[in-house]
């Protein structure tokens, strides 16, 4: 329980299992817009601007840079290199068809003072719902961190949206998505070749003599790591092992279409 003051509509001093918290954000047609929480959940987060701008400057501690997502077709922002890891494994995931950074400031009232948090992602899935995603190493989270992401995750639970405090991925998984993703574009996918990898691969085999029984290797391989990052290919434990020549590729479920 977190007890609040008067916030978006929320009179008195109450106890409640979620705070009261104003939604501040830029809708689309570039529009600042401020509204309790609960007249926000049909707002389609996943194609809002960020709330504040990605600054980097010399000597400056954290990375901040745009990342070309392959599930909207356009750049994301991010302000660290632990946010672009977290924002390639949201790209790579097929359940997500929607990512916006930075997407809101969440404002609540702490009984002091009136506090304001901008989560770092918003993500939508294929079947509608949402998450909301904050990125922070576990060893690196104060008090005052803490308390905003407990918050952001009590409000996000009104409307039912998912939220998630994720630190650093698991190294082997991100080292693979990561290398998967240098051929997340489309233009990598050449139809013929594709066709040839499906059939090739409807029994599993390895990597590379598979690439190899699809034409010349220099050829196939692009559009082979473009089918492994559409997952219509598949490999197992992805997150235990790093691929290689030898490592066995499938048809995944789906793929055959």
């Amino acid at each position: 329980m977190i007890a609040l003051g008067v916030l978006g509509g929320c009179t008195g001093w109450v106890d409640l299992p979620g705070p009261c918290v104003d939604l501040s954000y830029v809708d689309l047609v570039r529009e600042r817009r401020r509204r309790p929480l609960l007249d926000c959940v049909t707002t389609g987060f996943e194609d809002v601007a960020p709330v504040r701008p990605f600054r980097w400057s010399r000597g400056d501690r954290h990375f901040a840079g745009w990342y070309w997502a392959a599930t909207t077709g356009q750049h994301v922002g991010f302000e660290s290199w632990l946010e672009r890891d977290r924002l390639l494994l949201l790209d790579f995931d097929p359940k997500v068809t929607g990512i916006a950074s930075q997407p809101f400031w969440l404002y609540w009232h702490d009984g002091e003072r009136e506090r304001r948090h901008a989560p770092d992602y918003f993500a939508r899935r294929a079947d509608g719902s949402a998450v909301v995603i904050d990125v922070r190493a576990d060893e690196r989270i104060e008090p005052k961190d803490a308390e905003a992401f407990e918050v952001t995750r009590l409000a996000c639970a009104q409307p039912g949206w998912g939220f998630e405090r994720v630190g650093t991925p698991e190294a082997v998984l991100l080292a693979n998505v990561r290398w998967l993703s240098r051929y997340r574009h489309p233009r990598c996918l050449h139809r013929p070749v594709a066709d040839r990898l499906r059939e090739v691969f409807a029994e599993p085999g390895p990597m590379f003599p598979g690439a190899d029984a699809a034409g010349d290797r220099l050829a196939t391989l692009p559009t082979l790591f473009h089918l492994l990052w559409l997952q219509e290919l598949a490999v197992n434990g992805l997150a235990v092992e790093l691929m290689g020549p030898r490592t066995v590729v499938s048809l995944a479920a789906g793929g055959a279409q």
